[in-house]
C-alpha cells in the first residue's frame, strides 16, 4: 500500500515536470529576430554594384564623416533584389536588423536602392524622424531623383549624403526644414520685378557705353553695301562643304511612382511602424 502512494507521488511529479518542461518549451518564441545593439555593416552596402572600388571608399568616407559630425547615421544600401518586400518595408527591417542607429535615441537616416524594381525609399528613426520632416523628404526627393533616372548612381549618393548633411544641421539650429521654411523666399511677384529692374539697368549702362565709344569713332562712315569694307580678290572659295555642328537630344523622366510616403501638405513627420515594431519616417518612390 505504501509502495503505490510513493508510485503515484512520483508518477504525479513526473507529469508536473513534463508539464513545466512543455509550457516552457511553448513559450519560446520562434524565429524572434533580435535588434542588435550594435552596428553588423558598414553605412554603404552596395551589393548590386552599382560603384567602382574607389568610389564605395569615397563615399563610405564621406558617410562616416557625416555621421560622426552630426551623430546620426547616414546609410545607403542598394540590393538588386527586394525580396518581395516594398521598398520601405525592405528600408525599415534593414536598418533595424542591422544595428543601425546613432546614441540613444538609435538616430538614423538610410537610402535604399532595389534594382529589379527600379525603387527606393528613404526611412529615418530617432532624432532622423525630427530633422527629416516629410516636406523635407519631398525636397530631397526632388535633388537626387534625376540622377538616379539617368543612372549617376554616385551623384545621387553624394547629393543625398550633403542635404543630410545640410538638413541635420539646419535641424540642430532649432529649425527642421519644414513647410514654413521658405516663409523667408521672395514670392514669384518680387523676383519677376527685380529682374526686369536688373536687366533695365544693364541695358542703360550699355547703352551710355555705346555712345561714348560712338562718339570717339571720327573716321568711320556708315557704309550702305559690305562691299565697301571687303579688299577684292581676297576671298576665293575654293572647297564646300557640310559639317555636323550639334544634335538635339530629347530625355523623358519616369514618372514617379510613390508607393503611400508622399507629403500631404502638412508639417513635421509622418510616422509608420515597421515589423520590428518600432516607429519610422520616410518616403518612396520609383525611378
Amino acid at each position: 500500500m505504501r509502495e503505490n502512494k510513493i508510485t503515484r507521488k512520483i508518477f504525479t511529479l513526473l507529469c508536473v515536470l513534463t508539464l513545466i518542461v512543455g509550457l516552457g518549451i511553448l513559450n519560446i518564441p520562434v524565429c524572434a529576430e533580435e535588434i542588435p545593439q550594435d552596428r553588423q555593416l558598414p553605412r554603404l552596402v552596395d551589393d548590386a554594384d552599382l560603384l567602382t572600388d574607389s568610389e564605395e571608399q569615397e563615399l563610405n568616407t564621406e558617410l562616416d564623416e557625416i555621421s560622426e559630425k552630426q551623430q546620426c547615421d547616414v546609410v545607403v544600401v542598394t540590393k538588386n533584389s527586394l525580396d518581395g518586400k516594398s521598398a520601405q518595408d525592405y528600408a525599415d527591417d534593414f536598418f533595424d536588423y542591422n544595428g543601425y542607429g546613432y546614441g540613444d535615441e538609435d538616430s538614423g537616416v538610410l537610402f535604399l536602392i532595389g534594382m529589379d524594381e527600379r525603387k527606393w525609399a528613404i526611412t529615418t528613426y530617432g532624432y532622423g524622424i525630427t530633422a527629416f520632416t516629410d516636406y523635407g523628404l519631398e525636397y530631397m526627393e526632388d535633388e537626387f531623383l534625376s540622377y538616379l533616372s539617368d543612372g549617376e548612381y554616385l551623384e545621387a549618393f553624394s547629393k543625398y549624403a550633403t542635404l543630410c548633411d545640410d538638413l541635420l544641421t539646419q535641424a540642430r539650429d532649432g529649425h527642421p526644414y519644414d513647410v514654413d521654411s521658405d516663409d523667408d523666399k521672395p514670392d514669384v511677384f518680387t523676383m519677376i520685378f527685380w529682374g526686369v529692374v536688373d536687366l533695365l539697368i544693364g541695358f542703360v549702362v550699355a547703352f551710355i557705353m555705346a555712345q561714348v565709344k560712338k562718339s570717339k569713332l571720327k573716321s568711320v562712315k556708315n557704309q550702305v553695301a559690305a562691299n565697301a569694307y571687303k579688299k577684292q580678290g581676297s576671298m576665293k572659295v575654293t572647297t564646300k562643304e557640310d559639317r555636323y555642328i550639334n544634335s538635339i537630344v530629347t530625355k523623358r523622366l519616369i514618372p514617379r511612382d510613390d508607393e503611400d510616403h508622399g507629403h500631404s501638405g502638412g508639417g513635421g513627420s509622418t510616422t509608420h511602424v515597421s515589423s520590428s515594431g518600432r516607429s519610422h519616417g520616410g518616403r518612396s518612390g520609383g525611378f
